[in-house]
């Protein structure tokens, strides 16, 4: 048996509108990200979805509500898939300049996800450190 997943990213939140790392706060979902979480039940609500697992941080959660929460479709809260736990982060803004410390396989998934390197590209290389890092810009 298959299973087929649809993944769908949380509607608009006030923290994405001013540019603040949410994290495991709860968000809120403005007008524009309550029409958003709407549009996705338009979209979605015919495709023969079974169940919405959703996370259970309160904006992914309202959207999920508003796109199915009027169908018969269950809605299942799951915290496993929240956010990343930003710690004392949660709620700063996030053009911000950070540090990571990790390892091969986090600077590599980096260029993968950044610089578009593709993974047989970065699995055959070896490896450079470099005293002085890498730096990667998003957005």
């Amino acid at each position: 048996m298959s299973i087929e997943i649809v993944f769908e990213i949380h509607s608009l939140s006030e923290n994405n509108e001013r540019g603040i790392a949410t994290g495991w706060l709860p968000g809120r979902l403005p007008a524009r990200g309550r029409g958003n979480a709407a549009a996705t039940g338009r979209r979605r609500r015919d495709d023969g979805i079974a169940a919405v697992f959703t996370s259970d941080l309160r904006r992914a959660a309202q959207t999920a509500e508003i796109a199915f929460g009027d169908t018969d479709i269950p809605i299942l809260y799951d915290w496993r898939l929240r956010e990343c736990d930003f710690g004392q982060r949660n709620g700063t803004p996030t053009a911000e300049r950070v540090l990571l410390i990790g390892h091969v396989a986090t600077q590599r998934e980096l260029e993968h996800v950044i610089n578009g390197v593709t993974l047989e590209v970065l699995t055959a290389a070896d490896f450079d450190w470099r005293e002085d890092g890498w730096e990667y810009r998003l957005g």
